[in-house]
């Protein structure tokens, strides 16, 4: 900063999952180590508060695991994004999200680069450079882009890190689960043949997901901020929260529609919608989804938009709730993931 240096941020989304996370790790690496912009300090920028960060027990597991020390990585409350911006120095690269939440609108203009595999949901012209691509993990997309690179570039660390993170996302390559592509297997494959002492597949993929649903001891709140988006319209704000146990077990904590009220109170939140999945052994999901407001009227918007949705369609089946401000659904269609329900979410907010 003092020398003036343009600070080029690469910055996953607000949830900060492992995809998010070794995404922007990754991606900032190899832009430092081929750039030809000399004054350029490129940042990865993990787009959670560091106190957050314990809660991301599949990142904080395989990050331990490949020797890098959190004390190196930067989050979102250790750097001023805007006050970068406003002096001139920021360039912004997206990867898993390629829309700003509301109170980053600010730096929509600072976005020099997205790479994301979610549906597009708007258009950002020339200069910026976008590369949305419908793949299981965007730890692929950025794989392809390493890969794509001058040779030499991809080492051990970066490697294992792609690899374990598209292993995870795209449940270990298994078609029963719907989010794995040709491209995410063949991103595995070149990583394999490139780096052969890479651990073996399940062995990765059974230890991320060990740690990923290790809810041990967490609170309500703190399993509500685990995995959290958010969507917002003019006048609401609704968080949709993965949920790494049973959404019946979920639903049987003591105190849960108190700590339910509290969380939305605390954070100005209308409502929220909470999504769980679990596996078999055979990698087949089972996913349920719980809506809770207090409001009613938002409350049947949201259901009703979920029920009756047609892209894709849900399949829902009401589940028994304990209370009237919290309908629960098993979801007949197990391969819609909460990338295909949140468009379904925003249009009905």
């Amino acid at each position: 900063l003092q020398q003036h240096r343009e600070i080029h941020v690469v910055m996953g989304n607000e949830a900060c999952d492992l995809d998010s996370a070794v995404s922007a790790l990754a991606l900032a690496y190899f832009l430092a180590q081929t750039s030809s912009a000399p004054r350029a300090a490129f940042v990865p920028v993990l787009n959670i508060p560091r106190a957050d960060f314990a809660l991301r027990s599949e990142t904080t597991f395989l990050l331990r695991e490949r020797g890098v020390p959190a004390a190196s990585l930067i989050f979102r409350d250790e750097i001023d994004l805007a006050g970068l911006h406003q002096a001139g120095l920021l360039s912004l690269t997206l990867v898993d999200h390629h829309v700003l939440p509301g109170a980053d609108a600010a730096l929509e203009e600072a976005v020099v680069e997205v790479l994301d595999h979610r549906p597009l949901e708007r258009h950002r012209g020339p200069p910026c450079q976008v590369t949305v691509e419908p793949v299981g993990s965007c730890a692929t997309l950025v794989t392809e882009r390493i890969l794509q690179g001058p040779p030499g570039v991809l080492d051990r660390t970066t490697a294992a890190l792609l690899h374990g993170t598209i292993l995870l996302d795209c449940i270990n390559l298994s078609p029963a689960a719907g989010k794995v592509t040709p491209r995410d297997v063949a991103c595995v494959s070149l990583l394999e043949e490139r780096f052969p002492e890479l651990p073996a597949r399940d062995a990765v993929f059974g230890a991320l997901q060990a740690a990923k649903f290790d809810v041990t001891g967490l609170t309500t709140e703190q399993m509500l901020r685990k995995d959290l988006k958010v969507l917002s319209s003019d006048d609401v704000v609704v968080p949709i929260s993965g949920i790494f146990e049973d959404l019946e077990t979920f639903m049987l904590r003591p105190g849960l529609l108190q700590d339910l009220e509290a969380f939305c109170q605390g954070r100005g939140y209308a409502g929220l919608v909470a999504m769980s999945v679990s596996f078999n052994e055979h990698h087949e999901p089972t996913r349920k989804l719980a809506v809770y407001s207090r409001q009613e009227s938002l409350r049947s918007t949201l259901c009703r938009a979920l029920e009756e949705a047609t892209m894709p369609s849900l399949l829902l089946q009401l589940l028994p709730s304990p209370w009237p401000s919290l309908a629960a659904y098993a979801q007949g269609n197990t391969v819609a993931t909460r990338k295909l329900v949140l468009p379904i979410l925003q249009a009905a907010l």
